[in-house]
């Protein structure tokens, strides 16, 4: 029993015939890698002055060329806009003289009616002429006249200096007609179109006639015609007897105005806001020889308007007229004293001794509205 085969403690499994890494790689655990220290692609490290001097290769793309394409066409347009702006520069002191020009061609061509002769100077500004069929005047010399070129004796052109006035509503024409009746020693007559129009035949002509014979025997006389064209449209084919009456009117007013008979110390001015209707014949030099335009007030105007209209109301500290008169709503003459009026009737109303800024914010709003709307006043509290 106690001998045995040599190779039968080999069998048992003695420690003495495993390997020496059986061992390890049994006991040994699964371990993730580790994360790396930097990510993105490794660089190379540039070094020497030729490194840093060395620029990046750019390769121009389809988006490059059309932003250079874009801005060759900017500067081919400013290149254009210089050019013009040069030419605009170099042209503009001769369109100045040639607008300066024609705008005395045109007062020329406006202003001589009849020839007459000078008979004698009295200042600067006046001097005593005769005309071939009538009697001396003492008249005004006009500002574009060569003061150096007259001595007496010498031809000159007289004109009869009738006035129509047109423009906006509301911006004044009756109010200066009212001014040069206060301010003159003439005698002065105002008709209305309309009141021009009768209703029989003939009565119209009739009136128009009447109305000049009176102003001929209480001459020097100043005839005032307001509304002219309710009486003064453009003649075309009338179909009723309503119409050729209103056009027979007009053909006895043109008849008037420029006819067979001298006007004498007569001198008529007319007022519309409709030019544009108005008959070429009633406007042609000789009849009408001075047209007035009124157009709507600028800042400076509307700034002198409300002071006027406001120097007797009692204002609050808050009122800030600055702001109605900065607006870039048209106003006329007649807008801005309808919005005072208004913004103290409101104050009135709720028996406040001063008129505030909220005053004439509302009033503007209700003015302005009836102006668009046309609504009448009671119908807008």
């Amino acid at each position: 029993m106690g001998q045995g085969t040599p190779g039968g403690m080999g069998k048992q499994g003695g420690a003495g015939d495993r390997k020496p890494g059986d061992a390890d790689k049994k006991d040994k655990k699964f371990e993730p890698p580790a994360a790396p220290s930097r990510v993105g692609r490794k660089q190379r490290k540039q070094k020497g002055a030729e490194a840093a001097a060395r620029l990046p290769n750019v390769a121009p793309l389809s988006k490059c060329r059309l932003r250079l394409l874009k801005l060759d066409r900017v500067k081919d347009y400013l290149l254009m806009e210089e050019e013009f702006v040069a030419a605009q520069e170099r042209l503009r002191p001769q369109e100045d003289k040639a607008e300066e020009d024609r705008s005395k061609v045109d007062d020329l061509r406006g202003t001589p009616m009849s020839v007459g002769s000078l008979e004698e100077i009295i200042d600067e500004s006046h001097a005593i002429v005769s005309s071939s069929v009538g009697p001396e005047y003492y008249v005004g010399i006009l500002s574009f006249v060569d003061k150096d070129q007259l001595e007496p004796g010498c031809s000159i052109l007289m004109h009869n200096k009738g006035v129509i006035l047109y423009g906006e509503p509301g911006t004044g024409k009756t109010l200066l007609a009212k001014a040069v009746a206060n301010s003159t020693s003439a005698t002065f007559l105002r008709v209305v179109g309309s009141e021009l129009i009768q209703k029989y035949l003939g009565d119209g002509p009739k009136l128009v006639r009447e109305l000049f014979r009176v102003a001929d025997e209480l001459s020097p006389s100043i005839v005032f015609i307001d509304e002219i064209d309710a009486v003064g449209t453009k003649r075309y084919d009338a179909h009723s007897g309503g119409e050729r009456e209103i056009q027979r009117t007009m053909l006895e007013l043109l008849n008037q105005l420029d006819g067979f008979d001298s006007r004498g110390d007569v001198k008529v001015i007319l007022a519309t806001n409709r030019i544009e209707t108005l008959d070429p014949a009633l406007l042609r030099p000789g009849r009408i020889d001075r047209k007035i335009e009124f157009p709507l007030p600028d800042i400076k105007t509307r700034r002198r308007i409300f002071q006027i209209h406001t120097s007797k109301m009692t204002l609050a500290d808050d009122v800030n007229l600055e702001e109605f008169v900065m607006t870039k709503d048209e106003f006329s003459g007649a807008d801005i004293k309808a919005i005072c009026t208004e913004a103290g009737l409101l104050a009135l109303r709720e028996r406040r001794m001063k008129v505030t800024h909220a005053d004439f914010k509302k009033a503007k709003e209700k003015v302005m509205y009836k102006k668009k709307e046309g609504v009448p006043d009671g119908l807008y509290m």
